[in-house]
């Protein structure tokens, strides 16, 4: 089956390039003509752990291609996904919605083959319904029907996550296109993998509550890790305890800075002003975005205690240990790093970082922030030490080689990757997340 992937960032490229590995013939598009460049030559866009093997293999075997051009792109596909962004809208925190649209208006003027076209993008409800009329006012002569698709992909895992889903989720009334929608994911189909057939605009709300959820269990726990310190009790005991119980499960139970990255933050505000709209307020998704947002400047502040407070930080130095909101991704929107950053700025503290990927995105939010080549040299001179993000490279520092480069041997652990007895019994004065 010939599939059209509208959009290659992401989760279009991930998307196309799993396609393709199955055996679709898979067209990448964008505007972009020096990213569309770019994926010809083997250079991806992004970092995602096997991403460029999988391109180049298939872009090699011929079953995946890359365009500039819509009409070209969508000819012949049997199903047009629509996998462009849909970020915060600036003044309002919608989804901005016009990239979805503007795809949809040029399919509708170039689609001359019976196709179903399918949201990848992660929309708010009722988004399927506009494509949907924007594609009949095409006066299209041929037949076609609008799906929605959405994602659950992991930053650094995306690929495993693609081939190996908890569930696919499909959202359709028509019949017609819940057929081709089982053609197309038929090779996972055969692996066992769930698919869930839906309405429309429930598959487009099972994204964002997806999402919503997850947030939540991390802000709970996060704010779990600061009753912990208070009480004298171990975050890390309390999530293991509550991740035992069946109904509660592990996942996403780990004390931190708070999330970010390109979903959850976007996500939870997307469906906070769907809430709205319709008159149905969601009260706690609303405290964890408050929450979470006050969350990364507190992690400043915990590194200014940890230098003795503000009037004795300012003027030292902090190495800053991971940029990106998590590890094996180079995505940097709204870290927890970056916060941090700022906090520890306005507290007249100078910082040094390094990061294994994701130093270039870096920079240019972090103006003031001094990039280094590796651990150590971002270590040398510091006042304090702090793991931002839990990357493996920072999993087995030299201790001894780090109390050495440091001023004072201070060490602020944000994703508790270390054990506080070996690390104080080597010297360093140690503070984590929700441990004593």
């Amino acid at each position: 089956m010939k599939i059209a992937m509208v959009g290659s960032g992401y989760v279009g490229l991930v998307s196309g390039a799993c396609f393709a590995d199955f055996g679709h013939d898979v067209v990448c598009i964008d505007k972009d003509p020096a990213k569309i460049d770019s994926l010809r030559a083997g250079i991806m866009p992004i970092f995602e752990p096997g991403l460029a093997e999988l391109v180049t293999s298939n872009a090699r075997s011929g079953r995946l291609s890359f365009t500039t051009d819509l009409a070209a792109g969508i000819a012949g596909a049997a199903a047009i996904f629509i996998a462009v962004g849909t970020p915060s809208r600036r003044g309002d925190g919608h989804a901005d919605l016009s990239f979805v649209y503007a795809v949809a208006e040029e399919i509708g003027q170039h689609l001359t083959n019976d196709a179903v076209v399918v949201t990848k993008s992660t929309v708010p409800v009722g988004t399927g319904d506009e494509v949907e009329r924007i594609l009949s006012e095409a006066g299209l002569a041929v037949k076609f029907a609008v799906a929605s698709n959405p994602e659950f992909l992991r930053e650094g895992a995306a690929i495993d996550d693609f081939k190996h889903p908890d569930r696919i989720v499909i959202g359709t009334e028509d019949e017609w296109a819940r057929s081709l929608m089982r053609e197309v994911y038929r090779p996972l189909f055969l692996n066992k993998s769930p698919i869930l057939f839906t309405s429309r605009r429930t598959s487009e709300l099972i994204k964002y509550a997806a999402n919503a959820f997850l947030a939540v269990k991390i802000t709970f726990i996060n704010e779990m890790a600061d009753l912990c310190e208070k009480v004298g009790a171990d975050v890390q005991d309390v999530s293991r305890g509550i991740g035992m119980d069946g109904r509660i499960g592990a996942k996403f139970l780990h004390a931190g800075p708070g999330y970010g990255g390109s979903c959850f933050p976007k996500d939870t505000l997307a469906l906070l002003k769907t809430a709205e709209d319709y008159d149905a307020p969601t009260r706690i998704v609303e405290a964890v975005v408050k929450v979470n947002d006050a969350r990364k400047r507190a992690m400043g502040r915990k590194v200014i205690d940890a230098l003795g407070g503000t009037d004795a930080a300012r003027g030292k130095k902090v190495a800053m240990l991971g940029l990106t909101f998590k590890p094996n991704t180079d995505d940097m929107r709204d870290s927890p790093a970056i916060a941090i950053a700022l906090a520890l700025a306005d507290a007249g503290v100078a910082v040094a970082a390094y990061d294994p990927e994701g130093m270039e995105l870096a920079a240019p939010l972090m103006p003031g922030v001094e990039m280094k080549a590796n651990a150590y040299a971002a270590i040398d001179g510091a006042d304090a030490c702090v793991i931002v993000t839990e990357w493996d490279a920072f999993r087995a520092l030299d201790f001894a080689r780090v109390k050495g480069l440091m001023n004072a041997p201070v060490l602020v652990d944000l994703r508790n990757i270390y054990d506080p007895a070996e690390v104080r019994a080597m010297g360093f004065a140690y503070s984590s997340v929700g441990r004593v």
